[in-house]
């Protein structure tokens, strides 16, 4: 009798959590990751290399259909034993996990720009990767710069999975907002427009549960310097100033990032596998595919440093899910990339695709600091008081920002500076490499930058307000659409040696003069009431930089970045030196596709986590369509209790040249909003039943 009433607990809670991704199930999380294993099976219908953001997105929606087999391979381990601090936002700032083993702890080439310093690249290396270790901002780019990227694809079948409409609806799926409280928002100044937010996605989007004055001073001290005031970003027009939403969950105060969100609301899932402490070394090929087609047949990855080399079959698809270092960095390792940069690292070429770590951007930052006679975050996490112990005030996360546009910053200027600009567009392109495919992607990105983002409202540095333990308030600026753009590269055959990363900052005289315009305006907010009632002096760089030559001098030696690279995959044309095409597959293979931040060809003005969700939840949609699989009956979320793994019926990869957009489609298994909203006393039965499931076994 007691049997038979575990059981019935049992099968209810699983029917409970049979919606997996809704934001209710969210305080499951603690539970134990029933997909997460230390052993794997022979093969898998899609194997996904990396369990960050976008390789947990991916995982966890492919795998909602029974009918497919599907593994995540993640280089780091589970961070479970951090996962105090992961989960702790203030956390983010005080307590970083960048010196643990969670960060890949990259380091940049000696920069030419930036008098030949080498800078650190902290990138997550665990479940979740760098949304698990990031300051959690969650903003969007904006409508002209997603809509420009779309026009760069031309006619190219897919091309529409790319517009503002289909990259907005694929973020607002991955969302549940959450508004501030009516205090907050008050002391604060937000302002929100819940219909530009999704309601029923596994990440939540909210506000801290704490605030300070100087925060609500912010939008007054902007609109003191000539810079608008937003009231909504989020629905396309993403420029001004305004309190950005970040990713914490605002009934508990944690961190909400893609593991919390993706994987452990998930009930036991006999399709679907995660692999921690596997690093992929390379991707294996079918020697009897054709070349321009050719067909992976395995992935091999080491569990113990490169010491051992295992492989685990494919049937269907490899996607590179790895991040804008680690994708290309695979490709390469593999065998796909430039001829002279595999050649050069006794790498054989398997498929020569010249694109390959290209176009790489990122925001480069810097920061005015003053002193303050008033408590920040800072002093009082420093002083170590009453606050440090309430969640609330350990969700407090800078989030008041600007994105100040060319208008803005240069005036009448802008005119001219456009001119320059582009007067400089065939001297630079040179040095974007030899091939000429890759030149004439640098030059479409550049065109495509200059004469429709630069002309138009989109942000071109970004502002925003900090503090540090020592109580100094930090004024920073980050230029968001540089002309300098970089690679990532290999100069060793060997797939655990990090691969080589060349950001090539400030090498394009355009990039400096815009981060000193924004600078200087980060000077000017600082001195501007109310906010400089607040300010008692600067300290940082003080005023001993003033003059166009000091900026300069000085943003050469302190600049870092804002940790935010991108377009190392580019989606373009192939004879632009395009990685994949608009259905994200890589040119030259059959069944290879990459789907995160090293896509998009032109970098966003924008923090990326938002726009990465998407990229992924439009991947997995554009897959599942595919493959038709919509139309299956989907019975994986109620088989909770079976360990089998289904055998795979292979389809041939050689055959992915259909069009996605010709592909059968109808409704999700969860809905277009991505979740199932459940009851709370639902919940209360769900854990009480799962608690005793647990004791059973």
């Amino acid at each position: 009798m007691r049997h038979l009433l575990y059981t019935t607990l049992a099968v209810a809670a699983s029917v409970v959590l049979a919606a997996p991704l809704a934001d209710d199930v969210s305080d499951f999380n603690l539970l134990h990751a029933r997909n997460i294993v230390t052993e794997i099976q022979d093969s898998y219908d899609f194997v996904i290399v990396g369990g960050g953001l976008a390789g947990l997105v991916l995982g966890g929606r492919l795998s909602e259909d029974s009918n497919h087999t599907v593994l995540v391979l993640e280089a780091g381990s589970n961070g479970d034993e951090y996962r105090d601090r992961i989960n702790t936002p203030a956390d983010a700032y005080y307590e970083s996990l960048w010196p643990t083993p969670l960060n890949w702890a990259f380091n940049t080439t000696a920069q030419a720009g930036m008098n030949n310093s080498q800078m650190t690249w902290p990138r997550g290396k665990t479940l979740g990767g760098s949304s698990a270790i990031n300051g959690m901002y969650m903003n969007r780019p904006g409508e002209i710069e997603v809509n420009a990227w779309q026009v760069m694809l031309g006619d190219m079948d897919g091309a529409d999975n790319w517009s503002w409409d289909s990259l907005f609806a694929a973020m607002k799926k991955s969302e549940t907002f959450g508004p501030p409280t009516q205090e907050i928002a008050q002391e604060a100044g937000i302002t929100y427009d819940a219909s530009s937010h999704g309601s029923h996605g596994p990440i939540h989007m909210s506000y801290p549960g704490y605030t300070f004055p100087l925060v609500g001073q912010w939008s007054e001290a902007m609109e003191n310097v000539g810079i608008p005031v937003s009231h909504d970003t989020y629905g396309g027009e993403s420029w001004g100033a305004y309190v950005s939403t970040s990713a914490i969950n605002p009934t508990n105060w944690t961190r909400s990032y893609s593991r919390s969100g993706y994987l452990d609301p998930l009930p036991p899932r006999s399709n679907y596998d995660v692999l921690t402490d596997a690093h992929v070394t390379r991707i294996l090929f079918n020697s009897s595919s054709k070349a321009g087609n050719l067909s992976a047949n395995a992935v091999e990855y080491s569990p113990d440093g490169g010491a051992t080399k295992l492989t685990v079959n494919v049937n269907k698809e490899v996607i590179l899910a790895g991040g804008t270092v680690g994708s290309p960095a695979v490709l390469l390792y593999s065998g796909v990339g430039p001829k002279d940069v595999l050649d050069a690292a006794g790498v054989d070429v398997v498929s020569e695709l010249p694109g390959v770590g290209h176009h790489l951007q990122d925001h480069l930052s810097a920061t005015v600091q003053w002193s303050t006679d008033q408590s920040t975050a800072g002093s009082l996490y420093a002083a170590n008081g009453s606050e440090t112990t309430d969640s609330a005030f350990l969700s407090y996360v800078n989030s008041a920002t600007a994105y100040v546009n060319a208008s803005n910053m240069f005036g009448a200027g802008m005119a001219d500076l456009k001119t320059s600009i582009l007067q400089q567009l065939d001297s630079f392109a040179a040095s974007a490499g030899t091939d000429e495919t890759v030149v004439a992607g640098y030059k479409a990105i550049y065109n495509t930058t200059i004469n429709t983002i630069f002309s138009s409202h989109i942000g071109q540095v970004e502002l925003l307000i900090g503090n540090n333990l020592n109580g100094t308030i930090n004024i920073g600026c980050a230029i968001q659409h540089p002309f300098s753009h970089g690679q990532i590269s290999i100069n060793s055959s060997n797939p655990m040696d990090y691969p080589v990363i060349n950001p090539n900052y400030l090498t394009h005289p355009a990039d400096i003069h815009i981060l000193r315009e924004g600078i200087k305006i980060a000077r000017r907010l600082g001195e501007a009431e109310p906010l400089s009632s607040s300010m008692t002096k600067e300290v940082w760089p003080g005023s001993d930089v003033s003059s166009d030559d000091e900026w300069d001098d000085w943003l050469r030696n302190v600049a870092f970045t804002e940790y935010h690279p991108s377009s190392s995959c580019a989606m373009m044309p192939l004879k632009q030196g395009g990685v994949v095409d608009a259905n994200l597959r890589v040119y030259g293979l059959a069944n290879v596709r990459v789907a995160d931040a090293s896509v998009p060809p032109t970098a966003f003005s924008a923090h990326l986590m938002s726009s990465t969700y998407g990229i992924a939840e439009q991947a997995s949609t554009l897959i599942r369509k595919y493959y038709n699989i919509d139309s299956i009956p989907k019975k994986s979320h109620h088989n909770t209790t079976s360990t089998a793994k289904p055998s795979s019926s292979a389809n041939n990869p050689a055959a992915m040249t259909t069009s996605t957009s010709s592909a059968a489609s109808a409704s999700s298994t969860n809905g277009s909003d991505g979740g199932v909203s459940i009851q709370p006393w639902t919940l209360i039965f769900a854990i009480a039943a799962t608690v005793l499931f647990e004791f059973w076994l």
